[in-house]
């Protein structure tokens, strides 16, 4: 076996940050895949003839961009996403005619009405009181309504132990900046939502993949998991999971839960699409509450543009967090909050809810009627299934072939955390399309180009 190595010289910069620009480099150029071990530390600093330590720092810097993942007793690997871009969202113009099948929209026509919304508002005494400073953890009423939203999860939860955030993906932000620290690791399933795999990469915490089976992330690996390294918390979303759809059901929370308590881990639990399918299984975080970060959404359920989203912590994590929501943005909108406040108070929360269920569940049989010949799992009103692809098809190359079609699916790729092996899959959004006719389309192109194969 040739051993990798480099040449490194010094003359742009320290030695360590020089060997983690030649992994990045090396990987962009093809010339380090995907899953390749990469020589021990010892092996490396013999090759290059410098200190050990000098690999070590630079094998920890490239960990930190994300392009290695390393596990006690096995090595170091090339990340399984190195050579894959993890962005949901492009900051290019949207090509034109582009069907769009990656994203997952909460079907935005049927948002409720925001200009009645913003005029119940208005009628208020003191409006303007909306546009003031207030506490970083949200007004008390505001509060109070995020303790009902948790409630709509299965979480009961009382309103001294809830902030209000800017959106799901804030509330995770104030979790990781205001509970942990550059280089503690986290626990995540071996699939993971990518906005987890970049947020994590920006503040330099490093995930650690858990296998999964049919009811979700396996309590043996993650007891593993904890005896291998020094994990600091476990991110779970076990009511629908992106990208697999699978639900963790009662007894595997608990036990999840229950080795949380063992080894001392912080619950950050983020039920992004948990309301699209009815009925509830109880949260891990009732299990463990004195350890649990619950995040009520209302982007992927009520509307994206409102940027609201609830955290349910014990006490002792108050503090942490709302110095975290303080240094981000001070305080969410009090504005979106109020509006938040009156569709949950009101009802127009639950029927948008529903009426977003039916569409999905309509939309869903489409796509069952389309892929019926191919192997694919998903909830019956869900926003989104996961395709498993026919050999020779890999995430990136259907994916690619999708695009070239007209058509924006997220290879399996973009979901991999760290070294784990990649599955010949795809998720595929029903929701991302303004209309049905154009969700159908959409399929068909996907099915053909399955076909044509």
């Amino acid at each position: 076996m040739t051993i990798w190595t480099t040449r490194l010289t010094g003359e742009s910069g320290p030695l360590y940050k020089e060997l983690a620009d030649a992994i990045e480099r090396d990987i962009a150029d093809g010339k380090l895949l995907p899953g390749e071990r990469l020589p021990t530390h010892r092996e490396l600093a013999d090759e290059l003839g410098m200190n050990v330590s000098t690999v070590t720092r630079g094998y920890r810097e490239a960990e930190k961009r994300g392009l290695l993942s390393g596990t006690v007793g096995r090595g170091t690997f090339v990340a399984a996403d190195a050579a894959t871009s993890t962005a949901l969202v492009s900051f290019e113009p949207c090509r034109p005619g582009l069907i769009e099948m990656g994203l997952v929209s909460p079907l935005h026509h049927m948002d409720p009405d925001v200009a009645d919304g913003f005029r119940r508002i208005a009628r208020r005494r003191d409006p303007g009181a909306f546009m003031r400073y207030t506490d970083p953890r949200g007004l008390p009423e505001h509060r109070q309504a995020g303790a009902q939203w948790a409630a709509r999860y299965g979480l009961e939860t009382t309103p001294e132990d809830v902030i209000v955030c800017a959106g799901a993906q804030h509330a995770l932000t104030c979790a990781l900046s205001g509970l942990l620290r550059s280089g503690d690791r986290i626990a995540t399933d071996a699939l993971t939502y990518p906005g987890m795999k970049t947020l994590a990469a920006m503040l330099g915490i490093r995930l650690v993949p858990i296998a999964m089976d049919e009811h979700g992330m396996t309590p043996d690996s993650l007891d593993a998991a904890c005896r291998r390294d020094k994990i600091k918390a476990v991110y779970l979303m076990p009511g629908v999971h992106n990208p697999t759809t699978v639900t963790m059901n009662t007894t595997r929370r608990r036990d999840i839960a229950h080795l949380a308590q063992k080894h001392d881990l912080i619950i950050i639990e983020d039920d992004a699409y948990d309301l699209t399918v009815p009925g509830t299984e109880p949260p891990v975080s009732s299990f463990a509450p004195e350890r649990a970060v619950y995040v009520a959404g209302m982007s992927k359920s009520i509307a994206a543009g409102l940027r609201v989203a609830f955290i349910a912590a014990p006490r002792h994590m108050q503090k942490d967090l709302a110095q975290a929501v303080l240094n981000t943005i001070w305080m969410a909108p009090t504005l979106n909050a109020e509006l938040a406040a009156i569709w949950i108070n009101d009802g127009t929360a639950d029927r948008t809810v529903e009426k977003k269920r039916i569409e999905a569940a309509r939309r869903y049989m489409i796509a069952c009627d389309i892929f019926e010949e191919f192997r694919f799992r998903g909830k019956q009103s869900g926003f989104y299934f996961w395709l498993d692809l026919p050999k020779p098809w890999t995430g990136k190359t259907f994916e690619a072939a999708a695009l070239k079609a007209g058509v924006n699916v997220f290879g399996a790729e973009k979901f991999v955390v760290g070294e784990t092996p990649v599955p010949a899959a795809a998720r595929v959004s029903l929701t991302g399309t303004d209309s049905r006719k154009e969700l159908r389309k959409g399929l068909m192109i996907l099915r053909e180009i399955l076909e044509e194969e």
